[in-house]
């Protein structure tokens, strides 16, 4: 039974999903009550998460022997991550300035409640990129695996005590054996938590249908079927080409991760997956010493979907309100987009939370336009994570590729 359960654990989180969103129509208030199994599950897996990304990342930097290397790797998936997230700007905008999902929409204006938008408003006012950078450095080294840690700061770490770790040789050898099956107990774990992902995945959707209901969905449809196209475009199009040049298939790596890609799906929570991720690509060819760096390192500079959601969402708010954007603002938009996705990372609401940080930028669109989207952000949070997760998959084989160690025969299954 629990192997049958595994093996087809995509079909169950499907099934899950559907019962949630009927018992979150038909019964709101049983739907609402469910939240605690998605915000279980959630919190079964960040719990995990820390010690997952320590072992992958320290044994790694261990093997590889070299600061040299790991600099090399680190300033390549800089590189991709910005170019990539260009594209994904772009996109947006140009969904946004053809299909105008915010025109006609003038009336809607008049009668919306800016009021529940303002704590997010306050808090974007206190993102600052400087701020996040010092956020790296934890208090101590216990702290970065504490619940205020971030993921950065346990990735700093890893790599100073991988660094440390392969520098001392043989004497090493001993602690790289015992944080070799540390890791692998704590994959067990993991592997344990998702069985339980059903249950996290019909929970979380039962609670947001269930809260938000599905008619508070009409008005704002237009603007999430426009999202979602655009997420679709920037996967099989901009991702897909990426894939053609490793010589892979993006249909092929997201049927590899579909388990992972539907409880992300339904969890709205990218995290929920990323061990998982980092499994399935070492599978498939990719070293752990890049997975272990390029993944964890990618929730918080490589967020497709949340650029995507950025500049289209802006452009909606503009066109709803009648406010003309000049190329110049766009571009402003833009640039002002790519520092703030990652000044937000880790942060509760992180991508309304950024969209108003970027908003406050172009003082002709009312701040007040926040609530138009603050409705629906819930749904669109789904595709944000979805598009990131699948971006963040792509570039550790995109940079796996690059440096030549891409295993040629674990990537036939990508073929």
């Amino acid at each position: 039974m629990i192997k049958i359960w595994k093996s087809h654990l995509y079909f169950f989180v499907i099934m899950a999903i559907v019962i949630g969103g009927v018992i979150g129509a038909l019964r709101p208030e049983l739907g609402i009550s469910l939240k605690p199994l998605g915000d279980g599950f959630i919190s079964l897996v960040k719990m995990l998460i820390g010690p997952i990304v320590f072992c992958t990342v320290a044994l790694g930097i261990a093997g590889a022997g070299s600061l040299e290397k790991v600099g090399k790797i680190g300033w390549k998936s800089l590189l991709y991550f910005e170019v990539v997230s260009t594209f994904a700007l772009v996109i947006g905008l140009m969904v946004g300035n053809v299909l105008k999902p915010g025109s006609g929409l003038g009336s809607l204006t008049q009668t919306i409640d800016n009021s529940s938008a303002v704590e997010f408003t306050k808090k974007a006012e206190s993102v600052h990129f400087a701020d996040t950078v010092l956020k790296l450095i934890p208090k101590t080294f216990v702290d970065a695996f504490s619940s205020n840690g971030e993921l950065l700061q346990i990735l700093l770490i890893a790599i100073l005590f991988g660094f440390a770790l392969g520098r001392i040789g043989e004497r090493g050898k001993p602690v790289a054996h015992f944080l070799e099956s540390f890791s692998d107990i704590f994959f067990g774990m993991i592997n344990a938590v998702m069985m339980l992902a059903p249950l996290g995945a019909g929970g979380a959707m039962a609670f947001t249908i269930g809260k938000y209901g599905v008619a508070s969905l009409k008005p704002m449809l237009f603007l999430m079927a426009c999202f979602y196209l655009t997420c679709l475009i920037f996967i099989l199009v901009v991702l897909g080409i990426v894939c053609r040049f490793m010589g892979v298939r993006i249909t092929k790596f997201l049927y590899l991760i579909k388990d992972e890609l539907f409880t992300v799906l339904a969890t709205s929570s990218s995290e929920s997956a990323l061990a998982p991720l980092m499994k399935k690509l070492q599978k498939v060819g990719c070293p752990r010493s890049i997975v272990g760096l390029v993944i964890p390192a990618g929730y918080s500079f490589n967020l497709d979907g949340t650029n995507i959601y950025l500049t289209l969402s802006i452009l909606f708010i503009a066109q709803a309100y009648g406010v003309d954007l000049s190329l110049t603002d766009q571009f402003t938009i833009m640039g002002v987009a790519m520092l703030t996705s990652k000044g937000a990372s880790g942060v509760t609401g992180a991508g309304f939370i950024t969209l108003a940080a970027t908003l406050a930028v172009v003082p002709k669109i009312p701040i007040s336009g926040l609530a138009l989207i603050l409705g629906i952000d819930r749904f669109m949070s789904e595709a944000r994570a979805v598009t990131n997760i699948i971006g963040n998959g792509v570039a550790a084989l995109f940079i796996s590729h690059w440096e030549g160690e891409l295993d040629s025969v674990k990537k036939q299954d990508l073929r």
